[in-house]
Formats: structure tokens, C-alpha cells, sequence
């Protein structure tokens, strides 16, 4: 049994050394501190309002471990193996969010949003479109890297922009349309970092500048565009109807002040989804600037790692691995933190590590596991 612990003791010191122990450090203190606000939600007294229990705190722990013990293992695999099973893991994903349009269910506050499966055991739910993402990283990094000397070719370039539409369209079929700006900010994003000319880029935003009026008058519904308005008009227009979550929020940050009024504290200011996706409006009011502040530094130093594990790549999948998930956790942060202080419209993105929800616990930890992979198998040093 001693030398059963010795071996194991041995192999943590061993893997301690070859991973990247402050990328490790600070998603486990923020999954952690999510946890702890969880709590502090729970201590408030308007768990019924929320629909949250002692039991939701289990199921994020669960997550975080989960999560942790994902990323691991995926670390220890060569992220180019991983990429070359893009057979199994994309048809698997597709299914998957194919299932959603069947036998999706949604939130008693919009049950037509049935973007979740639930596990005929437990009852517990998932989101497929979380693992669309991950899948679609891997995938999507991989097309680029064998196209890579021909990625300016008329050949190549509309296979590429097939490959980013296709879930993107997908998704708002499904009526998930916050998962699929994420995904289309990934696309964009990777193709951007891939070398594709100029000329493409600037002819891509014109197209888009061109289409904005017509998302506006054909694409967005009337309850989107009532999203945007609420922004633009703020306190002025409707605090009670579709500005009321963002409104509650404002003064949950105004109450928190510099240092906060406490993570257990029964005065908090009730927010609609403040343990999910306005998770940060409950840190503003328990912890002040001071704390929304360090948590936007950790969140980027973690942002900064990963750029640097995709600097360090010795091929472009990884560095396209990486630079995947790095826009995966970085637009989903802020667009979760835009809604949240009224600077965007609400679009239901769970604020990485910190938000209530085990789908996307468990994702953001995958991706780190990637990143872990692309640092583990081919890190080289920066300026080689």
C-alpha cells in the first residue's frame, strides 16, 4: 500500500512539472470561489425565487471535479490525436444537438428555448451545444492545419466557410443564438490567426456591414430587438418588463460599492439568474470594484496563458487549438460581463468557471485540457 501512495505521489510530482501549474491554479480558485458564491446565493434567502438548492452546490462540485479530472486526462493525450478523431467526436456532437430538436427541453421561463437534453438517470440536464463547441475547436483546427499552405485558394476558402456556417446555423434553428455568436466569434476568430489574406477579411466586413440591416429587419425576432432597445434606452425605458434583470443588476453593483457588502449577507439585491448568468452582479454586490477587479485580472492572466501556450506551439494546430479556446472563454466573459452592466443586450452566456451550470463547468475545463495537451506535447521555448 506505501508504494502504491509513493507511485502516486511520484506521478502528481512528475505531471506537476511538465503541466502549467498557474493555468491549473486559477481555474480551480475561480471554479472554487463559484462554488463559495453559490453559498452565499443559497444564504440569501431567495433560493426559492431562484429555484436553487444545496443540491445545485453538489452538482457544480461534481462539475469542477469532473472537469478537472476531464482536462487531465485530455492533457496527457497528443492534441493531434485528438484532432484526427474528429469521425468520432463531431457526428457525436451533431447527434447530440440534433436530439434537441426532438426531445430538448427548456426553462419554466421559456419553454420554447429547448436547447437542454436531461440523463435518464438523476434527471439532470445538458446542454449540447457546450460540447458543439470543443468539438468544433478540434475540428474546425484541423481543416485550417491541412489547408494551411492553401488557405487563400478559391478552392479552399469556401469549404472553411462552410465548415464555420454550419453549426452557426444550426444553433439558431435551435434557438440558441448565444451559442452561436460564441461559435461564430471562434470561426472568425481562428480564421483571422490562420493567415488568411487581407482582402478576405476586409471584403468579410463589409458583407457584414452590409447584412446588419438585414439581421435587423429578417433574422433578429421581436423579443431579440426589444434586447437591444432595452440597452440603448436603459433606466429610461421598461426597468419592470425586459430591462428588469439588468436594471436589478445596476443596483446590485450600485449596493456593493468599493469593498462590497459580503458574500453572506441577507441584504443582498435579488437579480433574476444570479447564480447563473448574472452570476457577476452577485460578485459586484458581495466583494465591490475590489473584488469584480481581481476577478477580471485572474480571468485575464488565465486569458494570457493560453495566448502564450499558442505562441509557444511548434505546428499551427496547436497554436489554432489554442487560439480556439481562447476565444471560446474570452467573448463568452464578455459578453456575460457586457449584459451584465447593461453595456449588451442579455443573451445567455454563462460567465466561465464562475456560473452555475454543469455543462459549462464541464466544457471550459476541456478546453483547458486541450491547452494543457498543445503545452504538454509541444511547447517550445517563445522566441525558438
Amino acid at each position: 500500500m506505501r508504494a502504491l501512495v509513493n507511485t502516486f505521489v511520484n506521478y502528481v510530482r512528475s505531471y506537476m512539472r511538465r503541466t502549467d501549474r498557474i493555468l491549473w491554479l486559477l481555474c480551480l480558485a475561480l471554479s472554487g470561489f463559484s462554488i463559495l458564491l453559490l453559498f452565499g446565493i443559497i444564504d440569501t434567502g431567495y433560493a426559492g425565487y431562484l429555484r436553487i438548492s444545496n443540491r445545485n452546490i453538489l452538482v457544480q462540485g461534481v462539475a469542477v471535479v469532473m472537469g478537472a479530472c476531464g482536462a487531465a486526462l485530455l492533457s496527457h493525450i497528443d492534441y493531434k490525436n485528438l484532432a484526427k478523431l474528429w469521425k468520432v467526436h463531431v457526428p457525436v456532437s451533431y447527434f447530440l444537438l440534433a436530439l434537441t430538436f426532438f426531445m430538448g427541453v427548456g426553462t419554466l421561463e421559456r419553454p420554447d428555448d429547448r436547447r437542454w437534453l436531461i440523463f435518464p438517470l438523476g434527471g439532470l440536464s445538458f446542454q449540447p451545444s457546450e460540447l458543439l463547441r470543443i468539438s468544433f475547436i478540434l475540428v474546425f483546427a484541423y481543416h485550417i492545419f491541412c489547408v494551411r499552405e492553401k488557405i487563400n485558394h478559391p478552392l479552399h476558402l469556401p469549404g472553411l466557410l462552410v465548415h464555420g456556417a454550419v453549426p452557426v446555423i444550426l444553433l439558431h434553428l435551435q434557438g440558441d443564438d448565444g451559442s452561436a455568436l460564441i461559435i461564430a466569434a471562434i470561426f472568425i476568430s481562428m480564421l483571422f490567426c490562420s493567415g488568411i489574406s487581407w482582402k478576405y477579411i476586409f471584403g468579410t466586413v463589409a458583407i457584414i456591414g452590409v447584412s446588419l440591416p438585414v439581421l435587423w429587419s429578417y433574422i433578429l425576432s421581436d423579443f431579440q430587438k426589444q434586447r437591444f432597445l432595452a440597452v440603448y434606452y436603459g433606466a429610461d425605458r421598461d426597468i419592470q418588463g425586459i430591462f428588469f434583470q439588468q436594471h436589478r443588476a445596476q443596483i446590485a453593483f450600485a449596493t456593493g460599492g468599493e469593498g462590497g457588502v459580503g458574500i453572506f449577507n441577507a441584504s443582498h439585491i435579488y437579480v433574476p439568474e444570479m447564480h447563473n448568468d448574472f452570476m457577476f452582479s452577485f460578485l459586484g454586490a458581495s466583494t465591490g470594484f475590489v473584488g469584480c477587479a481581481l476577478t477580471i485580472v485572474a480571468i485575464i492572466v488565465l486569458w494570457l496563458k493560453i495566448l502564450l501556450c499558442a505562441g509557444r506551439a511548434k505546428d499551427l494546430l496547436g497554436s489554432m487549438i489554442c487560439m480556439g479556446i481562447f476565444s471560446m472563454l474570452s467573448f463568452q466573459t464578455l459578453i456575460n460581463i457586457g449584459m451584465n452592466i447593461a453595456m449588451l443586450p442579455v443573451i445567455g452566456n454563462p460567465l466561465p468557471f464562475l456560473s452555475y451550470g454543469g455543462s459549462s463547468m464541464l466544457t471550459s475545463y476541456l478546453g483547458i485540457g486541450l491547452v494543457l495537451s498543445v503545452h504538454m506535447h509541444s511547447s517550445k521555448p517563445m522566441f525558438e
